[in-house]
C-alpha cells in the first residue's frame, strides 16, 4: 500500500486447560503456552509495529508470591525483544536450579511468565504517542486478587468524554482520557461491585474473609461485568480481559466492527484478531476456528470451562472492509479470494481508462499487500482478451492463416514488476508533521518494462488515502519509464469520510477525496454549500449522540464519482509529469460484491456503524473548517 496508514492492533489469548505437567510431558515443554503465544503475535505482526506486549496470569497463587507478569516494549523489533527477555528471566531462574526443566509446577511458583493465561497485544497507535505506557495490556491491581484486572484490545471508542464522564460521576479521578484507560476503569469498576455484592451475600450468610473470596473465585459474574461496562460503549472493539484469579473474556463489539476469531479443544482456549494465525499456531482447518459473534463474549472461568454469552444484543453487521481490502493478513482463505475479486471488479473501469488496447498496457502492482488484487485483475484481464481472441480467430474464416493464427494466441495481459519496495526505506513517516516529507525513493522500478511513449502503464493499489507517497514518489517514479498514460488503480472505492473505530483516518482535510470535491466546489461556485454543512455541524456539537446524523455528505452530492475521481487525478499529479494520467477507483457496489460478509463502508458511503460514527464525522468538518490539525475523536 503507498498511503500506509496505522489501524487495528492484534490480540493474542491463549488459556492452558491442563496443568504445566501436562504440556511438559506432551509437547516436550512446560513453556508451550508462551511457544505458542509468540506464534500467534508473529503471525499477527503486520497488525502492530508500533509496540507490544505480554501479560501473564498464575492460577492458585501462593500468598506472597507474584502472579501476574506483564512485559512491553515500544521497539521495532517489540515482540522479539519482550520474548527474548521473557526466555533470558525464566534461563536465569533455570540456571540455579536445573531440576526445574522437569519439574513444570515448581518451575511456576519459580520463574515469571509461567502461567496458566496469556495475553499478547501488538500495537499500532492511532493515537497517543509511541510510549511504553501507551502499550497493551493494561493492569489494575489489587490486594484482593478476584479485583485484579489485566486489559488488551483492538478498540476505538467514539464517545470517551461520555466514558470518562461516567467515571467521574461515580467518585473517580482518572489519571488519563485514553478511550483504554476508560474501558480498563469502567470495568473495573463493575469487577468491583460485583466483587462488593458477592461479599455482602455470603458476610450476611455467615462465612469469613477467607471462605468468602474463594467463593468469589467461583461465582463471579463475568458476563453481569460485561453488560454493565459495555452499555455505553459506542466504537469498534475487540477486548480481552484478565482477572486475577482465573477467569477470562473477550468481548467483540454488536456491529462486529472488529474482527475477533476463538478455538477451544480440551487442552486450550485460543482467540486472536486473526483466523489464519491460530490455524498456523495450531495446524487446523478453516472450519475448526470460530468466529466470535458480534455483541458476544468468550468467557473462560478459572476451571477452564468456556462459554459464549451474549453481552449486548446485536446491531446489523457491519464488519470493516479495509480488513479485507489491506489490513488482514492474505494467507487467509477468504481474505485471499475477495482481494482476488476486488482485482477482477475493477477491470471495466480499467478497460475504459486505456480504451481497451491490451496489447499496448503493461500491468502491475504497488508492492506489497496490493499484489493479489493484481492477480485478479489479470485473470479477469485474461477472460476479456480470450473474448478478443475468439472474436479475431472467427474473423478469419473457415481456413484461416497459421501465422496470423499463432499472432492471436500469443495475446496475453502483460504483467510485469515494475514498482519495487526498498525495505531498507521507512514506507512511512509515524507523526503528522514530517508525514509530507516522505522520503521520495521508498519505492525503485524495474527499468525496461515499459516501451516509452507506446505502452500505457497500469498499476494497482489497494486504496488512496492521503495520495502523498502517489504524488510525491511513486508517479515520478513511474514517469521515468516514459510511458504514453499512467493508470493508478485502486482496489476500494474513494476514501471519502474518517474512520472512527481504530483506523489511522480521522482527519478529514487529510483525504484526496474531500480535497477533490472540495477543490471542484470553489471551482463550481459552489462555496455556499461549505457554509451550510458547518452550520448544520455546529448545530449539532451539543445535540445527544443518537441525534445526529452525517452532514458531510453534502459536500459530494452534487458531483458524480467519475468528476471526483478525475479531480482526484488532476491534484495528485505533480506538474513535471509527463505522461497522461488517469485514476480509477474501485465502486462501492464492487467492493459489496467481493466482499459479501464485511458491508462495513462507512469511509466510503458515510453511513456509519454507530451513532458516535456521525459525530466523528461532523467534528471531523468542523476541525478541517476552523483549521484545527487534530483528529475528531
Amino acid at each position: 500500500m503507498s498511503d500506509a496508514i496505522k489501524h487495528e492492533c492484534g490480540l493474542a489469548f491463549i488459556r492452558l486447560r491442563k496443568p504445566l505437567a501436562h504440556y511438559q510431558q506432551r509437547h516436550g515443554s512446560a513453556l508451550y503456552g508462551l511457544n505458542k503465544l509468540y506464534l500467534l503475535m508473529e503471525k499477527q505482526h503486520n497488525r502492530g509495529q508500533d509496540g507490544a506486549g505480554v501479560a501473564t496470569i498464575k492460577l492458585d497463587p501462593p500468598p506472597g508470591s507474584a502472579f501476574i507478569d506483564r512485559e512491553r516494549s515500544t521497539s521495532k523489533d517489540a515482540i522479539q525483544l519482550i520474548f527474548d527477555r521473557i526466555h533470558r528471566g525464566i534461563g536465569a531462574v533455570m540456571a540455579t536450579d536445573p531440576s526445574l526443566a522437569t519439574d513444570a509446577e515448581r518451575l511456576k511458583q519459580a520463574a515469571p511468565y509461567v502461567g496458566e493465561l496469556l495475553l499478547g497485544h501488538l500495537r499500532y497507535a492511532t493515537f497517543g504517542r509511541d510510549e511504553l505506557e501507551n502499550c497493551h495490556p493494561r493492569r489494575r491491581l489489587s490486594n484482593w486478587i478476584t479485583r485484579n484486572l489485566v486489559v488488551a484490545g483492538n478498540f476505538n471508542m467514539t464517545n470517551v468524554d461520555e466514558l470518562f464522564n461516567l467515571l467521574i460521576s461515580i467518585g473517580q479521578v482518572p489519571k488519563e482520557r485514553s478511550d483504554t484507560m476508560t474501558v480498563l476503569e469502567k470495568i473495573g469498576h463493575y469487577l468491583d461491585m460485583e466483587n462488593e455484592r458477592l461479599r455482602g451475600i455470603h458476610h450476611q450468610l455467615g462465612y469469613n474473609e477467607r471462605q468468602i473470596s474463594a467463593i468469589i473465585e467461583e461465582k463471579l459474574d463475568v458476563k453481569s461485568i460485561l453488560q454493565q461496562s459495555a452499555m455505553d460503549f459506542d466504537g469498534g472493539y475487540a477486548l480481552a480481559g484478565l482477572i486475577g484469579h482465573g477467569d477470562a473474556f473477550i468481548l467483540r463489539d454488536p456491529a462486529g466492527i472488529r474482527p475477533c476469531f476463538w478455538y477451544a479443544d480440551d487442552e486450550v482456549v485460543v482467540a486472536a484478531s486473526e483466523r489464519p494465525a491460530i490455524q498456523t499456531a495450531f495446524s487446523l482447518k478453516v472450519d475448526q476456528v470460530n468466529e466470535l459473534t458480534p455483541g458476544c463474549a468468550l468467557i473462560v472461568k478459572k476451571d477452564g470451562s468456556h462459554s459464549v454469552q451474549e453481552i449486548l444484543p446485536p446491531l446489523e453487521k457491519r464488519a470493516c472492509s479495509f480488513e479485507r481490502i489491506y489490513f488482514s493478513r492474505g494467507s487467509d482463505t477468504d481474505v485471499y479470494r475477495e482481494r482476488i475479486a476486488l482485482g477482477r471488479s475493477v477491470c471495466p473501469a480499467i478497460l475504459e481508462a486505456i480504451d481497451h488496447d491490451l496489447e499496448n498496457s503493461v500491468f502491475s502492482f504497488i508492492p506489497n499487500t496490493a499484489e493479489v488484487a493484481c492477480y485478479g485483475m489479470l485473470k479477469e484481464l485474461e477472460d476479456e482478451l480470450d473474448r478478443v481472441k475468439e472474436r479475431r480467430i472467427l474473423e478469419l474464416g473457415p481456413q484461416p492463416d497459421a501465422a496470423e493464427l499463432r499472432a492471436i494466441l500469443a495475446l496475453r495481459p502483460r504483467l510485469e514488476k515494475v514498482a519495487i519496495k526498498d525495505a531498507k526505506l521507512r514506507t512511512f513517516i509515524t507523526n503528522d508533521t514530517d508525514r509530507n516529507d516522505l522520503v521520495a525513493h521508498v519505492y525503485d522500478i524495474t527499468y525496461g518494462t515499459v516501451r516509452p511513449g507506446q505502452d500505457n502503464l497500469v498499476v494497482i493499489d489497494d486504496s488512496i488515502v492521503r495520495g502523498t507517497t502517489l504524488k510525491q514518489s511513486i508517479l515520478k517514479m513511474l514517469d521515468r519509464l516514459e510511458p504514453r498514460k499512467i493508470v493508478v488503480v485502486s482496489s476500494a472505492p474513494q476514501i471519502r469520510y474518517p474512520d472512527g473505530y481504530g483506523i489511522d483516518m480521522a482527519k478529514l482535510g487529510d483525504l484526496a477525496a474531500f480535497q477533490a470535491a472540495i477543490s471542484l466546489l470553489k471551482e463550481t461556485k459552489q462555496e455556499n454549500i461549505i457554509d451550510d454543512v458547518y452550520d448544520r455541524c455546529l448545530a449539532m456539537v451539543d445535540k445527544p449522540i443518537a441525534e445526529q446524523h452525517n452532514a458531510v455528505k453534502d459536500i459530494y452530492r452534487p458531483f458524480t464519482a467519475e468528476q471526483i475521481s478525475k479531480r482526484i487525478g488532476q491534484l495528485l499529479t505533480p506538474p513535471e509529469i509527463k505522461a497522461e494520467v488517469a485514476i480509477v477507483f474501485q465502486s462501492i457496489e464492487g467492493l459489496h460484491a467481493a466482499c459479501p460478509g464485511h458491508s462495513g463502508d462507512w469511509y466510503f458511503s458515510g453511513d456509519y456503524p454507530t451513532p458516535g460514527g456521525n459525530r466523528v464525522v461532523n467534528r471531523a468538518f468542523i476541525n478541517w473548517r476552523q483549521g484545527k490539525n487534530v483528529r475528531a475523536y
